[in-house]
């Protein structure tokens, strides 16, 4: 697992200083009402000064939540970005990632158009942050945004010289997690924001309170991003794997992953790891939330199984009868079903063959290689998942007549109640109920002609319903 990122000083940091200094001792000195900006700092109100600096010497924050999770576009470039971040090529990567769009870093964002035609219109109303040594905490992509339409100059509060990174974290969530914020944190973003503030060791219920949700929100967020590193990590192979910004654009499907997973691992652990490893696949395919639905436990016997081509199925190993011992404990967990490990196994190939075809560096041959199982894969998926639709949608046909009377049921049970509450209270009107009655009758008479059709022995329940039909008023 990353630690919270921290970075060297700027090597420019005591010449910025000294400008800084002058600066704030010229707006001290200037008289009249000085502008400041008010912090969320640990829980208490911090009020900064607000000066204007040249653009040119303020430098984007390398661990800004902003781009966390879309600094991983580019492996090369992160490397670089993490060992030298204020190298000028750095922070150029930095500027054009805030530029782009949180789910595909090679297109432009439009919310940044949006956001640099109004400052172009209208100018930078809310000012930014930015520390003693030049790095801006809040502002970022106004930043970005300001230096494209050739304004000189920001508007930033500045910060204690005393704060450490972990204050410059907090400060920046404090302020991006407003309801007022421009541009919220995107999905994987958010994750690896809550993950830094557990990693500081803040208890989850003030974690939830800071980001605006509740405990077990906070849980699920984690849940969900130790399974996107698990995929990662599954995904490595010559050299290449998958990024964190490859699973930006799926939170809700990852969401409703978690929820069935958790719903079936309390009475079927197995069945739920064979849910979340289809799962899984079908998201790295591209598949809709729609589509992903349909995908049970039962989803490669049923159907997945007849679509996959040989070269991609998994052979059966039988079940293992061997139990995993946990390293350093005197403790083991039971087998891994042959399910599970068919089920790992097609996931495990969607996972390499994906980080291979957007890795650069990799062999043509290989790509391509990689390119083609991942299509044939992703057409398995797509008639499998077409027949579970349409199968799934045959059966909640069948059962919607049923639902309905059982609904109907409820509610004569919710009406006796009624009934007797109103006659205690003297309150019952029987000719608005009688008038009820004869609509009752009208309708069970129509479902009692519909239940007849093609019924030639009808079982105890439509015999019923069928004689109740046919009385005439008189023996009613």
């Amino acid at each position: 697992m990353t630690e919270v990122p921290e970075f060297p000083l700027p090597p420019r940091s005591e010449k910025f200083e000294e400008l800084l200094k002058l600066r704030l001792d010229e707006a001290k000195g200037a008289g009249g009402t000085r502008e400041t900006v008010t912090v969320d700092w640990n829980g208490q109100a911090l009020h900064v000064d607000v000066i204007d600096l040249p653009l040119e010497d303020l430098l984007f924050n390398p661990a800004t939540h902003r781009i966390r999770a879309q600094c991983s576009h580019d492996r090369e470039q992160e490397k670089i970005l993490k060992a030298q971040p204020w190298w000028a090529g750095s922070q150029s990567y930095l500027g054009s990632l805030l530029r782009s769009m949180p789910t595909n870093p090679t297109k432009r964002d439009p919310e940044f158009d949006k956001l640099q035609e109004d400052l172009r219109r209208y100018g930078q109303n809310e000012p930014g942050l930015v520390t003693h040594h030049g790095i801006l905490v809040n502002g970022n992509t106004r930043a970005a945004a300001l230096r494209e339409i050739g304004v000189p100059t920001m508007r930033v509060g500045v910060l204690p010289a005393s704060f450490t990174w972990a204050d410059i974290t907090a400060v920046e969530l404090s302020l991006q997690l407003r309801n007022d914020s421009r541009r919220e944190y995107s999905y994987i973003n958010r994750l690896l924001a809550i993950d830094e503030r557990i990693r500081l060791g803040i208890p989850r219920d003030a974690i939830a309170k800071e980001f605006r949700c509740a405990t077990k929100t906070v849980d699920q967020n984690v849940w969900i991003l130790q399974l996107i590193r698990d995929q990662i990590e599954r995904s490595e192979s010559d050299g290449v794997s998958l990024r964190l910004v490859d699973f930006e654009g799926m939170q809700e499907r990852l969401k409703e992953l978690h929820r069935d997973y958790m719903n079936l691992a309390k009475t079927n652990p197995d069945g739920a790891e064979v849910l979340k490893e289809y799962r899984v696949a079908s998201l790295l395919l591209g598949f809709a939330k729609t589509d992903v639905r349909w995908i049970d436990e039962g989803f490669f016997d049923d159907y997945l199984a007849k679509e996959l081509p040989g070269h991609l199925t998994p052979a059966s190993t039988g079940p293992s009868t061997t139990p995993t011992v946990i390293p350093g404990l005197d403790v083991s967990m039971p087998a891994v079903s042959d399910k599970v490990e068919t089920a790992r196994s097609v996931t495990q190939t969607v996972l390499q063959s994906k980080a291979r075809v957007q890795a650069r560096q990799i062999d043509e041959e290989m790509r391509r290689e990689a390119k083609d199982a991942l299509e044939e894969t992703k057409d398995a998926f797509d008639e499998a998942i077409d027949h579970a639709g349409r199968t799934g949608r045959l059966r909640k046909k069948k059962r919607l007549a049923q639902e309905r009377l059982k609904d109907a049921t409820a509610s004569l049970e919710l009406c006796i109640s009624e009934v007797v509450k109103a006659k205690g209270a003297r309150a019952f009107d029987v000719e608005d109920f009688d008038e009820a009655l004869l609509e009752f009758r009208l309708v069970v008479r129509q479902l009692a002609e519909q239940v007849s059709r093609g019924n030639d022995s009808p079982a105890p329940g439509a015999s019923w319903l069928l004689k109740a039909a046919a009385a005439k008023e008189g023996d009613e």
